[in-house]
């Protein structure tokens, strides 16, 4: 029975390969090494072997011995090996290592080839993959420190490896050499006394940006980062530069893995110049996210860091679902900012190549295409990271031969020969293959940044920035969606609402027929004062209604006007006049009418006798009221206007689009007249005006059967109040509802108080008119009186007495047809009595007597009722003789109470 089956853990297979040398592996499975897979190395001639000659995979899935490397055989001469300890990424999120690795061995190669340079030393390099992780860094970095042989110095290549490896190099006396580092943070010379770098910091980045931003015109800048300390440090500085500038980050995004939310805030602000900071894995994902949030295009910019490979975007990755013409379409157009890490002259540099012919040597070397290396573009300066340190070794080298002491006296405890090394690094200056290379105080090196674009999947230079000297190169190609550079920012352009001209004219010719109409009205009632029946409607009161009717149609003028026409400085006294008209005019031509209705419902419902009536009716009193109510309304008007005052306040409404593919935005605006408590004002003002409309309604319909000849119009002033009543509560509420809406409230308002002017003036006014037009009263009433007598019946007390003196005289005409009732009464009962005194003589002729009296009687009678019914006058007889005087009760029909006086 054979074995149970189980699981190989497999090993890396970093150790199938070895450079310059051959490997023999051995194992259960062919090619995939497995638990119990052996490996033998051996190295190409004219090469030696540094390291385990042999390693097996061991059951926890790693080499039990690190992977050995084949160096140059040298002969014989004496040299004495300086090791470096480097960590290379070779992948995560920044694979920098796959350029970098094979550019530190060229320089290897180069300068232990020189004799000018170390020649009693030669330089060999032992490293490790730190796959960009802190975690894994640690490990490897302890195996460096506590492995033989001692490393004079250590390079490591990310940010976040180089902040862990220069902290805890201090304390082995340990010079640390960045090649890929560009966290600000490492600029920290009290936290990182030892580092230096010949990557820029991120921050050399940040003055090309403002540069860039203020060459375009942008203001606002929105920024997305990614949560690690490089990117949170180089964003503080932008933060800082951007405030000196006048500049201003308006939103700041960030995230640790998954960008969607930040992408979908940018698109919620309007974020249009978007500064990204994040490694290159984390950039595919936030681009995806782009292109399904549409955050791209010719309103947009994105600057992002330029140490990426040049297809980074079509490197198909899992972690995202879109396609690499997704990709494509998002990232067009985006600016890079690039610390120019080539030198782009053509000049030897001290290892006697030009960055040129650097560049054709590595691609040989690396043997494929470089857009998809990692770290290809930082190649050169991991180069040029090996000559610094060689120059530097080499002048250490001179400087401790005067101490008596050599570089392989280096140990983790010799603080001297570390102070030495830190002295020539800090000092260096030559040409490298990526330009000149020196440090400044804090170990960071100084270099010109270059800026290109993208430009139809392709980067493009379209300029660089010398931060030394405020320098910026610009080639003028630069290319855009939109065809220039977008705004930053959707500008929104301000836009007044104002009313409709055609309405407004249309509504003031309305107003100013009305104003004409009440000035005629006015004036008729002033000229015709001394005729009676104006006299009797009160016409003092009727000029206050034609009066206050003016003031009203009035306002309509001020409610029409806005900004369109006055400026904002007038706009405050527009306010008050459209106050003060509405107002008073409201309380003159309201109020007389509400006095007379008032005054009737409290004089003429009371049942009292008429001579009470009249004289408690006094003019003084009906002017009195209307002066309260107007007295009422100035004071409210003043305190509203003292403590108060109206101002001119502007409503905003949603933003809209522009028809046009413009990239802007409108704002509506509406100018209002305002107040800080104005609802508590319009509250106190539609309260009380609301209440005596209502009376008014209720007062009007209780005396709509009175008749008075001191104010004989109250039942037009009825009609009227009706009419502004229903109009008032209607319009009032309405208009506050549609104030956001200026055509339909000013319709609705100047309509209100047109029409209601209008139907108050025809109403009380016209009838006046044509009866003294049609009948001819115009004249005084003395000529009145000669030309036509009848015309005295009009009022009431003569019509009483006319009713009188008929109802005696038809009270003598039945005291006369009673006596002849009574003769023949008496006729009769003779006649009887000689009937009686017959009978007993005939029996026979009494009867026939008999029946021939009562035939008599019954004739008699008829005779007596007939003449009776002549003598009394007939109901026609009574509604002709009251029809002259009934024409104010109506022609045709009698008062019942003059009926029943004239059978009193």
């Amino acid at each position: 029975m054979g074995q149970p089956s189980r699981c190989l853990r497999p090993c890396p297979r970093t150790h199938l390969s070895l450079e310059h040398g051959q490997v023999t592996s051995l194992g259960p499975i062919e090619r995939l090494p497995v638990e119990g897979t052996w490996a033998e190395f051996r190295c190409l001639p004219g090469f030696r072997l540094l390291g385990a000659a042999r390693s097996n995979c061991t059951r926890s899935g790693r080499w039990s011995h690190p992977k050995p490397q084949c160096l140059p055989h040298r002969p014989p001469s004496g040299k004495k090996a300086v090791h470096v300890g480097a960590l290379f990424p070779m992948s995560g999120g920044w694979p920098g290592g796959q350029a970098c690795l094979p550019a530190v061995r060229m320089a290897l190669e180069d300068i232990n080839e020189r004799r000018d340079i170390l020649p009693d030393y030669e330089l060999r390099l032992i490293h490790h993959d730190s796959k960009c992780d802190p975690g894994q860094a640690t490990k490897y970095l302890y195996e460096l420190l506590y492995n033989d042989p001692i490393k004079i110095i250590l390079m490591p290549g990310c940010s976040s490896v180089s902040t862990l490896v220069a902290e805890a190099a201090r304390m082995w006396n340990l010079i640390v050499l960045s090649y890929g580092s560009s966290s600000p943070a490492l600029s920290n010379r009290q936290r990182f006394p030892t580092f230096f770098r010949t990557h820029p910091s991120a921050t050399l980045h940040n003055p090309t940006r403002v540069q860039l931003f203020k060459k375009w015109g942008w203001t606002k800048i929105a920024t997305i980062q990614q949560t690690t300390e490089v990117f949170t440090s180089t964003l503080d500085d932008l933060d800082q530069r951007v405030k000196e500038a006048g500049l201003e980050i308006t939103f700041r995004q960030s995230f640790f893995s998954d960008p969607a939310a930040p992408v979908r805030n940018l698109k919620r602000q309007d974020a249009r110049i978007i500064v990204g900071l994040f490694y290159e894995t984390e950039a595919r994902k936030v681009f995806c996210e782009v292109y399904k949030e549409k955050l791209y295009g010719k309103k947009y910019v994105w600057f992002l860091i330029g140490w990426y490979a040049d297809n980074w975007f079509r490197i198909k990755d899992p972690a995202i679902n879109c396609t690499e013409a997704e990709m494509a379409e998002a990232v067009e157009g985006h600016v890079t900012t690039e610390i120019v890490m080539l030198n782009p002259e053509n000049t030897r540099s001290i290892s006697n190549m030009t960055s040129q012919e650097f560049i054709e040597k590595l691609q040989k070397r690396l043997g494929k295409n470089p857009e998809e290396t990692g770290g290809f573009q930082e190649a050169p300066l991991a180069y040029d990271a090996i000559w610094a340190l060689a120059l530097a070794l080499n002048k250490t080298s001179q400087e401790l031969v005067k101490k008596g002491l050599r570089l392989e006296d280096f140990n983790y405890n010799n603080k001297n020969i570390t102070d030495e090394i830190y002295r020539a690094l800090n000092s260096s200056a030559f040409e490298g293959v990526s330009g000149h290379v020196v440090f400044d105080a804090s170990g960071s090196r100084m270099a010109w940044t270059l800026i290109e674009q993208l430009q139809g999947g392709v980067y493009k230079k379209i300029g660089y920035y010398d931060s030394t000297k405020d320098n910026l190169s610009w080639y003028n190609n630069d290319k855009w969606i939109g065809g220039s550079p977008p705004a930053d920012y959707t500008k929104v352009i301000t836009t007044f609402r104002f009313l409709s001209q055609k309405l407004f004219i249309s509504v003031s010719v309305l107003a100013s027929l009305g104003i004409v109409l009440a000035v005629v009205c006015l004036a008729f009632n002033i000229y015709n004062g001394h005729v009676r029946y104006i006299q009797n409607s009160q016409p003092y009161l009727n000029n206050m209604t034609a009066v206050g009717c003016t003031l009203a149609l009035a306002a309509v003028f001020p409610l029409g006007l806005d900004g369109y026409h006055i400026g904002p400085g007038m706009f405050p006294f527009v306010c008050q006049a459209r106050l003060w008209l509405l107002g008073l005019g409201f309380s003159l031509a309201y109020g007389s009418m509400f006095t007379k209705i008032w005054w009737v419902h409290t004089v003429f419902t009371k049942k009292d006798d008429k001579k009470d009536k009249r004289k408690s009716l006094e003019p003084w009193k009906l002017y009195a009221t209307v002066g309260g109510l107007v007295g009422l309304d100035v004071v409210t008007l003043s305190v509203w206007q003292i403590v108060d005052p109206l101002h001119r306040t502007i409503e905003e409404f949603t933003k809209e689009e522009p028809k046009s593919d413009m990239d802007v935005s409108i704002l509506p605006q509406l100018e209002h007249c305002s107040s800080a408590k104005m609802n508590t004002w319009l509250g106190i003002f539609y309260g009380f005006k609301g209440l005596l409309l209502l009376l008014g309604i209720f007062l009007a319909y209780e005396t709509k059967s009175v008749s008075t000849e001191k104010i004989n119009d109250h039942r037009a002033v009825g009609m009227a109040i009706y009419n502004v009543a229903v109009l008032c509560l209607i319009t009032a509420p309405v208009t506050l509802i549609l104030s956001s809406q200026q055509d339909a409230a000013f319709a609705f308002a100047s309509l209100a108080v047109v029409f209601s002017s209008y139907i108050t003036l025809v109403v009380l006014f016209v009838p006046k008119m044509r009866r003294l037009i049609t009948r001819g009263e115009w004249q005084s009433e003395q000529q009145d009186t000669m030309k036509t007598g009848s015309s005295t019946n009009n009022n009431e007390e003569e019509k009483s007495r006319l009713l009188e003196k008929e109802n005696r005289e038809l009270e003598k005409i039945i005291a006369e047809k009673e006596e002849r009732v009574s003769e023949l009464r008496q006729q009769l009962q003779a006649r009887q009595q000689l009937q009686l005194r017959s009978r007993r003589r005939h029996s026979r002729d009494s009867q026939r007597d008999s029946r021939d009296s009562q035939r008599d009687s019954r004739d008699s009678q008829r005779d007596s009722q007939r003449d009776s019914r002549d003598s009394f006058p007939q109901p026609s007889l009574v509604r002709c003789l009251v029809s002259e005087q009934a024409e104010k009760l109506g022609r045709g029909n009698c008062d019942g109470s003059r009926v029943h006086l004239l059978y009193k």
